[in-house]
Order: C-alpha cells, then sequence, then structure tokens
C-alpha cells in the first residue's frame, strides 16, 4: 500500500491554458509551482503566475516539452517533489512516468503500467474484452496486409475503419465504405500512422454509423477503489477533433448514464486504475454503446464536469497523487455546462492556423461564463503548438439556458489581431438542430457556416 505524502513543489510539464489551469489549483492548496518554457513562450502567464520558471529549450516541441532530459534537470535543479503533465505532450507517456519514479519525483497521474495497458488500442480493447466492457466487432490485432484486411472487413461487413494502433487525435485514420476502397485506405493510414506516431501498425474496427462520442470521466485510487462523474457529449468534432463539449448528454438517458458509468468503472477496475482519466465510447443511435479507448490524463474539456458535479477536477489529481482514498460514490450532473474551444484559426478558410499578435482583447463575463485561458492582449501567439487558445464554459440549469447564456458570452468576446473560431461557435448555437440536440460525429459535415 502506498504511504501518503505531501507535495511541497509541483512542476508543470506543459504550457498554455492548462499551465495556468493546474497552478491556480496548486496556489489554492499552498503547493509551490514550477514552470517550464520554451524561448517561444517566454512572455506566457505561466511563466509569470508560477513561483518559480525554468527555461527548457527552443520552441520545437522535441527540444522543450517532449525533452524528458531537460525537463527531469528542471524539476532536480528547482526540487519539486511531483509532475504534473497536463493533457498533450508527455501525459500518456509511460517512458516519462518511469523516469519521474525512478528520480523519486511522484508522476501525477497513472503508473507506467497502467499508461501502457491502456496506450496501444489492441492491448486495451483486448483488456475491455476480458472486463466484459462492450467492444466494436472488428481485428483481434494489428493488420498484416490487406488481403487479411479484406477477407475481415467482408466478415464484419463495410463499412469499416482502419485505426493506428499508437493513434489519436484522428491520425492514421481511415474510413472504408467498400472493398475497391481498401487498398489505397491501408497505405494512406499506414503512412500517416509512421509519419505521425513512428509506429505504421494499424487494425481494423466495424465502422459504426451516426454514432456519438461520449465519454465518461472517472477517478480510482491507489486502493482499488473507482467511481464515475458521468458523461460529457464531445459529438460535434472537425475531423475527430473536438471542437465543443457538453454535459449532461442531450441523448443519454438516465438508464443508459447508469449502463455506461458502471462499463467505465470495469475498465478502471481491469488495470487498477488511479488518478483521474475518461473511458471513451461511440453510442449508436439505438443506444448501444461500444469502448473506443482510455486518455489516462485530465482532458481538455474536463471543466463542464467540473461545473455540473461542482469539483476541481485537478485538486482531485493531486490528491489521488498524494496518495488520499475516494470515496468511490458515483456523481450525477446537477446542472448543464457546455464549452466551446476558441482556437486561433480562420474558420472562413478551412480552419487555417492563425498565430500571431493579440491587439486588443475583451474577456467576457456574468452570471454562468467561466473562461480558461493564457491569452492578454499584447500577446503573441507563437506558432509552434496547438491553436487552442481559450475555452468558454457556460453553466444554466438548463441545457438550452447554458446555450443561450454561451451565445450571449461569444458575443462579448472581443479578440483581435488574429482570426479565431469564435464565428463558427456563434453559427453553431443558434443552430436548430444543435439546439434540440439532434446531432452526431458527423454534424460538421452538413453544418451551413458561412
Amino acid at each position: 500500500m502506498t504511504k501518503k505524502r505531501k507535495f511541497n513543489k509541483i512542476l508543470i510539464a506543459n504550457r498554455g491554458e492548462i499551465a495556468l489551469r493546474v497552478i491556480r489549483t496548486c496556489k489554492e492548496m499552498g503547493i509551490k509551482t514550477v514552470s517550464i518554457y520554451s524561448t517561444a513562450d517566454r512572455e506566457s502567464l505561466h511563466v509569470k503566475f508560477a513561483d518559480e520558471a525554468v527555461c527548457i529549450g527552443p520552441p520545437p516541441s522535441r527540444e522543450s516539452y517532449l525533452n524528458m532530459a531537460k525537463i527531469m534537470a528542471a524539476a532536480e535543479i528547482t526540487g519539486a517533489d511531483a509532475i504534473h503533465p497536463g493533457y498533450g505532450f508527455l501525459a500518456e507517456n509511460e517512458k516519462f512516468a518511469e523516469i519521474c519514479g525512478e528520480y523519486g519525483i511522484k508522476f501525477i497521474g497513472p503508473t507506467p503500467h497502467q499508461i501502457s495497458m491502456m496506450g496501444d488500442k489492441i492491448t486495451a480493447k483486448d483488456t475491455m474484452k476480458k472486463a466484459e466492457v462492450p467492444v466494436i466487432p472488428g481485428s483481434e490485432g494489428l493488420l498484416e496486409d490487406i488481403k487479411e484486411g479484406k477477407k475481415l472487413a467482408k466478415k464484419i461487413t463495410y463499412p469499416v475503419i482502419l485505426k493506428a494502433t499508437a493513434g489519436g487525435g484522428g491520425k492514421g485514420m481511415r474510413i472504408v465504405w467498400e472493398e475497391k476502397e481498401f487498398e489505397n485506405a491501408f497505405a494512406m493510414a499506414r503512412t500517416e500512422a509512421g509519419a505521425a506516431f513512428g509506429n505504421d501498425g494499424v487494425y481494423m474496427e466495424k465502422y459504426v454509423e451516426e454514432p456519438r462520442h461520449i465519454e465518461i470521466q472517472v477517478a480510482g485510487d491507489q486502493y482499488g477503489k473507482a467511481c464515475h462523474l458521468s458523461e460529457r457529449d464531445c459529438s460535434i468534432q472537425r475531423r475527430h477533433q473536438k471542437l465543443t463539449e457538453e454535459s449532461p448528454s442531450p441523448f443519454v438517458t438516465q438508464e443508459l448514464r447508469e449502463k455506461m458509468g458502471q462499463a467505465a468503472i470495469k475498465a478502471c477496475k481491469a488495470i487498477d486504475y488511479e488518478g483521474v482519466g475518461t473511458v471513451e465510447f461511440l453510442v449508436d443511435k439505438y443506444r448501444n454503446f461500444y469502448f473506443m479507448e482510455m486518455n489516462t490524463r485530465i482532458q481538455v474539456e474536463h471543466p463542464v464536469t467540473e461545473e455540473v458535479i461542482n469539483f476541481d477536477l485537478i485538486k482531485e489529481q493531486i490528491k489521488i497523487a498524494m496518495g488520499e482514498p475516494i470515496s468511490g460514490k458515483n456523481y450525477f450532473p446537477a446542472m448543464h455546462a457546455i464549452e466551446c474551444r476558441i482556437n486561433a484559426e480562420d474558420p472562413y478558410s478551412e480552419f487555417r492556423p492563425s498565430p500571431g499578435k493579440i491587439t486588443t482583447l475583451h474577456t467576457p463575463g456574468g452570471h454562468g461564463v467561466r473562461i480558461d485561458s493564457h491569452i492578454y492582449a499584447g500577446y503573441i501567439i507563437p506558432p509552434y503548438y496547438d491553436s487552442l487558445i481559450a475555452k468558454i464554459i457556460t453553466m444554466a440549469q438548463t441545457r438550452i439556458e447554458a446555450i443561450e447564456t454561451m451565445e450571449r458570452a461569444l458575443s462579448e468576446y472581443v479578440i483581435e489581431g488574429i482570426k479565431t473560431t469564435i464565428p463558427f461557435h456563434l453559427a453553431l448555437m443558434k443552430d436548430k438542430n444543435f439546439r434540440e440536440g439532434n446531432f452526431n460525429t458527423a454534424f460538421i459535415n452538413t453544418f451551413k457556416f458561412q
């Protein structure tokens, strides 16, 4: 059994809004913080707001935020006794978690073995089958060649989807509608997977048509307890990248919520999961649900869950890492919350990235509005990293009230000097189908935005 410990100083191995988010919770808990930064982030708020900051290299991620040796050196120099990885970068890197352990520094997240069990999609799927969590029919492992793929696709019937075993974010993924498309899709998926992840292995699943992407927030402690904190609907996506999330889902009934919650708990217990995480499911139009993957970290969209159950998930993450037990109680939404991701992208030009200097900034406020962001007037958005610059979260007693609050907040948000996705979200909030909850992961394909 792990001994309880208290952290005196946490190094945050990340940047942007999530680094700032972690700093805020640490301050409330009386824990000192260390920020790391690349030279491109010298003027970032996470550098200014932390108790200490260490420059770890030039802008490219591989030379800074992905450079484990430099991050561990920063932790040793500053005397940090724990590392919070945020999301992205090294958050789901089992090697990094292992190295932290070797240095005697607590990785705030699951163990290297737990990351490994869920990091490889095929291993994760096998683990879920054994735990009797529903999974989508598909290949038992990696596809050896085109011949094997075509044979299996014929058996489980088209359409099928090819996925990178080491993948995420839609990379190395191809939908195949009929046999004549298979050969080209297989080659493209492998090439893209190899370039993105250094591993070109792909596997195949039955493609679920008109699915909803619904995920269950979970938490597990070091003593074998696990609980769920209900769902988030993440079906509004563009090229498998989430744009808007909400909790509760307008599609999920209380009966389905409880079934999916119990399945997610089974997933946690199957690997003795420690920390907060998310179990992602595809839900078809008949409300059948299938395991997709588990994210063994905090999610970008975690604030909508925080707002509907009134818990600080970063604080819970840190408490679990310090060895505090959880109650094991499940939590259900008491409010409705929606999050819109504001990206530095031009929605009128195929969402092309729009880095640059913010010349004017006015942030919305008022009842039911939360902004998680690291930008300020005069801030220069570097071109090297993710384009996410802010998250607007609105919460209300009902879904339609949360939408109306979001529409008002978006209309007040002024960001000049760069292009942002605010006009897209404004149009989305006005859309009849969205307001009625009539959408799935293909919604963007027919959404009228000009």
